[in-house]
C-alpha cells in the first residue's frame, strides 16, 4: 500500500503546477487554479484554439479589415495584406479605436466596407446578437469574410464584461444564426475542446500547464470554443 504521507508530501509541491494539479484530482476543487482564464499563469486554454482557427484562415485577412477592441489578431495573422485597418471599441476615446459603438446598432458600422472582420469573443456580450449579425453583414464586401470565435463551455468574467455576458453558444445555435444572414452554403462552423480541456480552461489552467495533444482532442458534446467562417 502507498504510504499516505509520502504521497501528501509529494502532491503539495506538484499542485503548483497546472498539469500536476489537474492530475492530481482538481477536478474536486471549488476553487480554480486562476480566476482570470489562466492569463495569470500563461495562455488561456481557449486562446490556443481561437489562434489555430485564425491561423488556419489567415489568407481571409487581407484589404480593409476590422477588428474588436485592438488590432492585435489582425497584426499577427494578416501582417502585410492588410491596407487599412479599423477598430471597433464599445467605449470613446479608447486608443486605436476608429469606430466606436455598439456593434447591434444601425449605421455603426460603415456598409459594403470591410474584407474581412475578425469577431473573437464578442458576440456573447451582445444582447441583440441578431441585430449584431445583421449588421456584421451588411458591413462586408461581396466576397469579404467574417471570422468569429465564441465561448462555449466557459467561466464567466468576474470584471468588466461580466454584467454584459449573456451566452455560451453551441455549433448549432452559431450555423443557425449565421445562417440567416449569410448564404448557409459559405458558411463553416467548427468547434475545439473535450472533457480534459473544459475541465482545464474552468479551473484557469494555461496551455503551457497541461499536455497538449490532450487538447488537441476533438469530443462534439465538450465545446470550447466555436468557430465560423462566414463568406458574404
Amino acid at each position: 500500500m502507498i504510504n499516505r504521507r509520502i504521497l501528501k508530501a509529494i502532491a503539495i509541491p506538484l499542485r503548483l503546477r497546472g498539469a500536476a494539479s489537474m492530475a492530481w484530482g482538481r477536478a474536486s476543487s471549488l476553487t480554480p487554479l486562476s480566476r482570470d482564464w489562466g492569463y495569470s499563469r500563461g495562455t488561456p486554454i481557449d486562446r490556443l484554439y481561437i489562434e489555430d482557427f485564425l491561423q488556419k484562415h489567415a489568407s481571409d485577412i487581407h484589404g480593409r479589415v476590422l477588428e474588436i477592441g485592438d488590432a492585435s489578431y489582425s497584426a499577427r495573422f494578416g501582417g502585410g495584406r492588410i491596407s487599412r485597418q479599423d477598430i471597433l471599441h464599445i467605449e470613446a476615446g479608447t486608443p486605436g479605436a476608429t469606430i466606436v459603438g455598439d456593434l447591434s446598432t444601425p449605421g455603426v458600422l460603415p456598409e459594403r466596407a470591410f474584407d474581412c472582420i475578425i469577431l473573437t469573443q464578442t458576440l456573447h456580450l451582445i444582447f441583440d446578437v441578431a441585430g449584431a449579425m445583421r449588421q456584421l453583414h451588411n458591413a462586408i464586401r461581396p466576397g469579404g469574410v467574417l471570422l468569429m470565435t465564441v465561448p462555449g463551455i466557459t467561466p464567466i468574467d468576474r470584471g468588466e464584461w461580466g454584467s454584459s455576458w449573456y451566452w455560451s453558444m453551441t455549433d448549432q445555435a452559431v450555423a443557425k444564426l449565421l445562417g440567416q444572414y449569410f448564404d448557409p452554403a459559405n458558411v463553416e462552423v467548427s468547434s475545439f475542446g473535450n472533457l480534459f480541456a473544459a475541465t482545464a480552461f474552468l479551473h484557469g489552467a494555461a496551455v503551457e500547464e497541461v499536455p497538449r495533444r490532450k487538447l488537441r482532442r476533438f469530443d462534439p458534446f465538450y465545446p470550447v470554443t466555436v468557430a465560423a467562417r462566414a463568406i458574404a
